[in-house]
């Protein structure tokens, strides 16, 4: 684990940011201190001397406007750090979203409980990141050496005493980041690893309880628990060994200073001015060093998150934006004035599987198109290409123009699961798109079918409705996705495979009134009455390898 990630300043412009702005606040706190440090020696030397009340006055304003700005940097550093925070946070989680939603069949290696532990307290443990340890970091690079500097000058045996002792401490550190990294990512493993049994049972547990095996995981519940106490109770004991270390180099450090010092003032080789200024500078060279090591710790599990986003990237294969040229390969003369959905030649892949191969589609704006096949011919597969879901080789066009991530605004879609959550049908139908007008809404829900009470509360996961209710939400959704975004292309993967045969004519016969106004309806089924209701049919034969 480095001190600073790199590849958090490739990624986020927020850090980039923060430290750009944290190198002008060490420059402000290290001359606040110079002017303290200077202000208390001359003072407190003048006034052994005799000095009088007009001439202390002076310098009194210096103390007092020195410590006014140490404290304000101290106020600013605290305002930058959580602002800072909020924003990488912020944009690490949209990244890792984005990623997310363009690969719905997940990331290998990455468990959906392993990507919930790092989208919630994973990376809000960057706080202590950009809150405690990176401000230090920054004190430590930039005032560090501006305060050994202001010591030489000063006296130049303190100077090379700070120089020589200085080192011990950041290989005190090394020594302790090493063992430090090792326990804070068996930690963050473990806490992995407690979120993902946890929700292993939750989900399975109507399954184990039928069984009668429910009791039975609560031994593995608590054995995960305990692995992960006991990994939390390492973290804390090298916690507190490391600060005892640190606080002892710097504190012997110091005294070395000290006892330098008090010797020569004695003999007399020393003025009191330069004396009392180099032991008020000691301890502050060593100050942010010291916070770097105390901090380190408190950072580390925001750090191992932040690592573990990257990672989620190049396990996707996506550690680098595609080149320009990737998506559009030129202009297609046949399709240039085709305004609708135009497949051409399409390859899908599954990993090292090949799904689909040589598909080809031309649906033009008023169509209703229906893809036909036998279960695992590529239907969903064939909707993942057009989705940017899966990889893909081939044409893909909508609208005159290749298709990109970012057209995916134009498409409306629903997967054979209905996804739905906790809150009323309407916050349900409108997901994404609340500020859209309430007209919408009416008649989504008309065209998919759902006859409830718009303000019926729903359960966890849609509890309440049952297979066929929850897909005419679900499609409702697709719908009003497409009125309120004025979308071209609306992609509706086994809409009634949960309906009966009446209420599928009827569904069929009100899609018609989508395409009426000039939009494009592909749709995956198995059934006959969908097919038979749509302008084209085309059936996919067996995938081949």
């Amino acid at each position: 684990m480095t001190p600073l990630d790199p590849r958090l300043l490739r990624r986020s412009r927020a850090a980039r940011g923060f430290l750009v702005a944290g190198g002008a606040l060490a420059v402000g706190q290290a001359a606040a201190i110079l002017a303290f440090a200077w202000a208390l020696a001359s003072l407190v030397a003048g006034v052994i001397d005799g000095m009088r009340m007009s001439q202390a006055l002076p310098l009194l304003v210096v103390l007092v406007a020195a410590a006014s700005a140490r404290a304000l940097t101290a106020w600013l550093w605290d305002l930058a750090g959580s602002a800072g925070a909020m924003r990488v946070k912020a944009e690490l989680r949209r990244d890792v979203l984005e990623l997310l939603e363009r690969r719905p069949g997940g990331v290998p290696g990455f468990p959906t409980a392993r990507i919930a532990t790092l989208l919630g307290p994973g990376l809000d443990a960057l706080d202590e990141y950009f809150g405690r340890y990176l401000p230090q970091l920054v004190l430590t690079v930039i005032a560090t050496p501006l305060l050994i500097a202001a010591a030489w000058i000063a006296d130049p045996l303190s100077g090379l005493v700070l120089v020589l002792v200085l080192p011990l401490i950041p290989v005190f550190m090394a020594l302790i980041g090493m063992a430090t990294e090792a326990v804070q990512r068996r930690q963050w493993e473990s806490l992995a690893s407690l979120s993902r049994g946890f929700l292993e049972v939750v989900g399975g547990l109507s399954t184990l309880a039928v069984f009668g095996r429910a009791e039975r995981q609560t031994s593995r519940i608590r054995d995960v628990t305990d692995d992960y106490r006991s990994r939390t109770m390492k973290v804390l004991r090298i916690t507190f060994l490391s600060g005892f270390t640190l606080e002892l180099a710097a504190s012997l450090s110091v005294a070395l200073v000290a006892v330098s010092i008090g010797l020569r003032l004695v003999g007399g080789d020393l003025t009191l001015a330069p004396g009392l200024f180099v032991l008020v500078l000691a301890p502050e060279v060593f100050v942010p060093l010291r916070n770097v090591g105390a901090a380190f710790h408190a950072s580390a599990a925001g750090v191992a998150a932040s690592s573990d986003a990257f990672d989620l990237h190049v396990a996707a294969g996506e550690s680098a934006a595609p080149a320009p040229g990737d998506h559009d390969r030129g202009p297609d003369r046949r399709g240039a004035r085709h305004e609708g959905l135009i497949v051409r030649d399409v390859r899908v892949r599954r990993g090292e599987r090949v799904v689909l191969d040589g598909f080809d589609l031309e649906a033009r704006p008023g169509e209703l198109v229906a893809i036909t096949g036998e279960s695992g011919s590529g239907k969903s597969s064939l909707f993942a290409a057009i989705l940017g879901f899966a990889d893909s080789e081939g044409e893909l066009r909508l609208a005159g123009r290749p298709l990109q991530p970012g057209d995916r605004s134009a498409i409306a879609w629903s997967g054979q699961a209905p996804a739905l959550f906790e809150g009323t049908i309407a916050e349900n139908v409108r997901l994404g798109d609340e500020h859209a007008g309430r007209h919408h809404l009416t008649r989504a829900l008309l065209i998919a079918g759902v006859e409830l009470d718009p303000e019926r509360r729903l359960g966890p996961a849609g509890a309440g409705l049952s297979g066929g209710q929850a897909q005419r939400v679900a499609t409702a959704r697709a719908i009003h996705r497409l009125l309120a975004r004025d979308g071209r292309l609306l992609l509706l993967d086994e809409p009634t495979s949960a309906q009966d045969a009446d209420r599928e004519s009827e569904f069929a016969a009100r899609l018609r009134r989508l395409t009426d106004e000039g939009r494009v309806v592909v749709l995956s089924t198995h059934r006959s009455a969908l097919s038979d209701a749509a302008d084209r049919s085309i059936e996919l034969a067996a995938a081949h390898v």
